[in-house]
């Protein structure tokens, strides 16, 4: 991978994550596994956990629910780190009601600044119906203007559907 940001985009299960696990492990480089879940529930607990079972110990994780900039900033320059997802990160920030506009703008200068290579997951929310109420209305704007960003910042982006991938801009 010569980019040093790749976007991956895509729906829910969409095979988006896997592909950039999959980026990340074509590497001999350090990996780096940046975590924005939060875990609310017995189930997300498990999911996490096999997450973590599935990635195996070639995986340096760190979990960072809100505020991404210290890690992407303290990161070695010869590794990559895969930050999945921009979508939990951002909805961890609209649930807590913070200044969306400032989190974006935090995260996409740290990602300029970061020394790493780093791979970005984030789900597509506007192919769908107009949600029926104001907190998802929300959100799927602000994850649309969150994606347009990310799309301008970064040097490959990558759509991934039905577990296809299709580079949007750039080269792999």
């Amino acid at each position: 991978m010569a980019s040093k940001l790749t976007l991956v985009v895509g729906g829910a299960a969409s095979g988006k994550s896997a592909f950039a696990e999959q980026l990340c492990l074509g590497t001999a480089r350090p990996r780096v596994y940046l975590a924005t879940s939060q875990i609310w529930d017995d189930e997300m607990q498990a999911k996490v956990a096999r997450h973590l079972v599935q990635r195996g110990a070639c995986w340096t994780t760190h979990e960072a629910p809100l505020d991404l900039g210290p890690v992407l900033t303290g990161l070695a320059a010869d590794s990559i780190c895969l930050l999945d997802c921009a979508t939990m990160w951002l909805s961890n920030h609209l649930l807590a009601d913070h200044d969306l506009e400032r989190a974006q703008a935090d995260l996409i200068a740290a990602l300029t600044i970061c020394p790493a290579e780093v791979v970005v997951v984030t789900n597509e929310t506007g192919q769908g119906i107009v949600p029926d109420n104001k907190l998802a209305r929300q959100f799927r704007e602000a994850q649309g203007r969150l994606n347009i960003l990310l799309a301008q910042t970064a040097d490959t982006v990558v759509q991934v559907s039905v577990g296809l991938p299709h580079v949007l801009k750039g080269q792999l």
